[in-house]
């Protein structure tokens, strides 16, 4: 009887820790996407509509080389404009994050507008096309935003000026079913933000 009671406290004991220990809201010691902060568990990992991390702004890269995000707080409301740089559109390879040599002059020529017009800040989209489940393809449109805006800042723009978001494979360009439809949807567009006046 005796052992039965500690048996029963022993297999209690060792659901409650496992129910503790196991189940975090925000987990840690996940690789991080570009951009993040790493080291504390909770608060890293983006959710919902997967906007950066805010970071205090700062024009230095992180520990790991990868470039802090942006403060998206510094320029919400700011009006949109999606014309101006919309033939600079980047696309990516299926199941990718990696900028093609195709598609860097279109980076460079970004990058020459901003310098030129440096009052003015940038938002990143990163979109996927409509394989693959809501999560992953949230985190590869993040991925793909975060190696947009990663590039600029190496070509010496001011990342604190550089918002990113990902809706993932929510707004097709192209609402085809087929890998021509897919090839346009695999992209990261960049629109000009302008202080409101």
């Amino acid at each position: 009887m005796k052992s039965a009671k500690v048996l029963n406290l022993f297999v209690t004991a060792m659901v409650l820790s496992i129910a503790v220990v196991g189940c975090k809201k925000n987990p840690y010691g996940v690789t991080p996407l570009p951009g993040q902060r790493t080291g504390k568990p909770g608060g890293d990992l983006p959710g919902g509509i997967a906007t950066t991390t805010p970071i205090a702004p700062t024009t230095q890269p992180n520990g790991d080389g990868t470039i802090p995000s942006a403060n998206p707080g510094d320029i919400v409301g700011w009006p949109e404009d999606r014309a101006t740089l919309s033939a600079q559109t980047v696309h990516f390879d299926f199941d990718s994050a990696t900028v093609k040599s195709s598609e860097k002059s279109k980076i460079e020529a970004v990058a020459d507008y901003i310098k030129k017009n440096p009052g003015n800040a940038l938002k990143i989209e990163g979109h996927c096309d409509e394989r693959g489940t809501e999560e992953y393809n949230r985190s590869l449109g993040e991925r793909r935003a975060l190696a947009l805006r990663e590039y600029l800042a190496n070509l010496g723009c001011n990342p604190d000026r550089i918002h990113t978001v990902s809706f993932g494979k929510d707004r097709p360009a192209d609402p085809g079913h087929d890998e021509a439809a897919w090839a346009k949807n695999r992209r990261g567009e960049f629109i000009v933000l302008t202080p409101p006046k």
